[in-house]
Formats: structure tokens, C-alpha cells, sequence
């Protein structure tokens, strides 16, 4: 997917005939009914924007932890709830699954789904290990009559678009690197009701079921460098370890990621968890002058100007750039870093509207199977090349 399709609304891949919801909504009968799979955090997280979003309803609830499938069933009354998804995937009343269960279910829950006819939105990061990323893409290929989201949410963020439009049209001048950070500080645990349930509450800090801070974290901005670039990835190195949560966990507690693309540019990818200094932010760094994002809010600095600090954080917002005048941004005496003009709005509503749009439409949205697939397996790389401490290249086979 190239930069001029992130910008679109979809992809131009058709999806062939109508599915039961798209065929309902469109005529105004029913909502896209829902079925959640994996409750936790982040499903309970989606069900508050399901609940709130019009055009959505949640018909089935499932989870493998009881305490937590009988929590979510006061904010989805008269929906079903199960321990066992296969039970979701037959039913019938089900149009579409959100899949946010552990990393690693991810895999064999979609394929199932494809193959029940469900419409599918599967969080981030879509699977685990190259194989089973290749293998989901085939699947979706020969499944084209439903939908396939990944959801790396920014993907749907009109920011995150208005910063790309902005770069694209050379505003900042040729890219050249491209720095990005997700740090906190924390051990990232959440408590256990009881010991035997550690791994599955605590499932981010054990392999079997994670690849830790990459998959959580940095996949979003690996995400959105691989749309901003429209460029193949020649080798990806990096740098990881536990080096300050000595608690037993098994996913590194930092870690340093470097992707080189083949047009030249680099990007980094750090996350930590003993330091939270600037939290989330990436950095675009052209010949001109830098883009700098965070979750919500984004600025042009031009180049040769540092920006200007408020509160010792935030770059202080100056003129609009709402004309789209590529000389805009140059700044008056005063003024150090330009607000990017973007609507405010959360990525994860943002996200949701654009997968019942894809349904409705008809239409593969613009975070596909094959976005998620890229983001998976450069994920994977990354935990080889931090693991066996060397340069990986990627292979042609990885193309998707």
C-alpha cells in the first residue's frame, strides 16, 4: 500500500456482493451486529465506542476468563456470552467479530472467522510469526467477500492523514529519518484475582503468548512509516533486554529498533518502561523542517528552528495551516512550530467508522489484511534480529 492509497478512503479491491449486515444497514433496518472476542482491556475499550457509535450492536460476548465475561455483560444487555468463540463464529445473528483477545489467538480465531463468513476487525498486531501472517493473507484473498480491518487505529486518524498530505506534497522537503518513541513508566502489570490466571491477565510479559513492547506499541508507528513511505523495508536491526523489571517476565522491558527502507530512509522505534519522558511522539525529519506527532495533536517545525517548549513539553501551537499553502509554514519572528489543522477526533471511533464504512460500501478498508500482515511480520523480524543480536534482511517472500 503506497502513500496515495493511506490518503484514500479504501483500497480499490472490491469486495464482491452484499453481506447480510451490509445489506440491513443499507436499507436501515438493523445496525452491524458485533460479536467481541476477548473482553479485557482493550474489548471493553472498543465496546464503550460500540455502545456509543451509531450503526453498531453488540450481539455476542466471549472470553475465556469468567470473572471477566460476566463484567462485560452490563455493557452489552441482551447479547449472548460465551467461553467458546467457535460458539460466536456459528452464530447467525453475528455479522461482523472485533478480535481482542491474547496476541496469539489472534492467528487461528481469524482464519476460523474467515471461514464462517464473519466480517473481521483484528487488533493490533494482527499475528504472530511470519508463516501464520503469509497464511491469513491467503486466507482474506480467497475470502474477498467480507471485510478484513486491522487496527492500528492511527491508520484512521485525520491527523495522521493531514500530516501524511502535508509530507507528500514535500512541504518538509526530501524525507531523510524518521524517530519515533513510545515510552512509560511502569511494569505494565495488571493485578491477579487469583495466581492460576498470571499468564493470561499478564500475558504481555510471557513469549508464548506476546512479543512484548514491539507488538504493543511500536507496531502502531511501524504502521504508519510503512504507509507515510510507500517503500519496501531492506533490513531491520535492534536492541532489547530485562534489564530493570526483574520479575520473572520474558518480553524485553525496553527496546530499539532500527528499519532501514530501500529509498535510503531510516526509522527507529523505541519503547521503554523505566522512563516516560515525552511518552508517545514521532519525529519526520525532511531536508525542510520536521513533522512532530503525538496521539492527538501534530506540529511543522521549520528546519534550523527548534520548537519553542510550554511546560517544558508541548511545542506551542502557531498559525493555522488550514489553506494548504506549501509556504504556509514559514514562520514569523515569533512563532517556532506551526499546529498541523486536523480535526480532533479519537483514532479508535475514527477506526470502528471505517470498518462498518467498509462493510456498508463493500470495500477492503485502507488498514487491510495485507497493512496488518507488513506490520506483523516486520514485528517478528524485530524480535529475531533484538534475540539473535544481527542485521536481518527482508525477503521477497515477505511481500504481501
Amino acid at each position: 500500500m503506497n502513500r496515495r492509497q493511506f490518503l484514500g478512503a479504501g483500497s480499490a479491491i472490491a469486495v464482491a456482493g452484499l453481506s447480510p449486515a451490509l445489506a440491513r444497514a443499507g436499507a436501515g433496518v438493523d445496525a452491524v451486529r458485533i460479536g467481541v472476542i476477548g473482553t479485557g482491556a482493550r474489548g471493553r475499550q472498543l465496546m464503550d465506542f460500540l455502545n456509543e457509535l451509531p450503526g453498531f450492536r453488540i450481539a455476542a460476548l466471549c472470553d475465556v476468563l469468567p470473572f471477566r465475561l460476566d463484567e462485560a455483560r452490563s455493557d452489552a444487555p441482551g447479547s449472548s456470552a460465551v467461553a467458546d468463540y467457535r460458539r460466536v463464529l456459528d452464530d447467525k445473528a453475528v455479522d461482523a467479530v472485533i478480535i481482542a483477545t491474547t496476541f496469539s489467538e489472534h492467528n487461528h480465531i481469524a482464519l476460523d472467522a474467515l471461514d464462517a463468513g464473519k466480517h473481521v476487525y483484528c487488533e493490533k498486531t494482527v499475528v504472530k510469526g511470519i508463516d501464520p501472517a503469509l497464511a491469513l493473507v491467503a486466507k482474506a484473498r480467497k475470502r474477498s467477500g467480507q471485510i478484513f480491518q486491522a487496527g492500528f487505529q492511527y491508520h484512521s486518524s485525520p491527523l495522521y492523514r493531514r500530516a501524511a498530505e502535508i509530507i507528500g506534497r514535500g512541504d518538509i522537503g526530501e524525507l531523510v529519518a524518521v524517530n519515533c518513541q513510545w515510552n512509560r513508566n511502569g511494569d505494565w502489570r495488571r493485578p491477579v484475582p487469583d495466581p492460576q490466571y498470571e499468564r493470561q491477565i499478564n500475558w504481555r510479559m510471557y513469549r508464548d503468548y506476546s512479543s512484548g513492547l514491539v507488538a504493543e506499541l511500536s507496531a502502531h508507528q511501524m504502521d504508519f512509516c510503512n504507509t507515510l513511505l510507500g517503500d519496501k523495508i531492506e533490513t531491520i536491526q535492534g536492541s532489547g533486554g530485562i534489564d530493570y523489571w526483574k520479575d520473572g517476565r520474558e518480553t524485553y522491558d525496553n527496546t530499539h529498533v532500527v528499519c532501514r527502507y530501500r529509498s535510503g530512509v531510516t526509522a527507529t522505534f523505541t519503547s521503554l518502561t523505566a522512563n516516560s519522558m515525552d511518552s508517545y511522539r514521532i519525529a519526520v525529519l525532511g531536508s525542510r523542517g520536521s513533522i512532530i506527532l503525538t496521539t492527538r495533536q501534530g506540529w511543522l517545525v521549520p528546519e534550523g528552528e527548534g520548537p519553542t517548549l510550554e511546560n517544558g513539553l508541548d511545542l506551542v501551537s502557531g498559525a493555522s495551516m488550514a489553506d494548504g499553502s506549501q509556504s504556509n509554514w514559514r514562520r514569523s519572528a515569533d512563532q517556532a512550530a506551526w499546529r498541523i489543522d486536523a480535526p480532533d477526533s479519537d483514532p479508535t471511533a475514527d477506526a470502528l467508522r471505517d470498518f462498518r464504512t467498509a462493510i456498508l460500501d463493500g470495500r477492503q478498508p485502507a488498514s487491510d489484511v495485507r497493512v496488518g500482515a507488513k506490520a506483523s511480520i516486520q514485528v517478528q523480524m524485530a524480535i529475531d534480529a533484538m534475540d539473535k543480536q544481527r542485521v536481518i534482511p527482508w525477503q521477497a517472500d515477505h511481500d504481501v
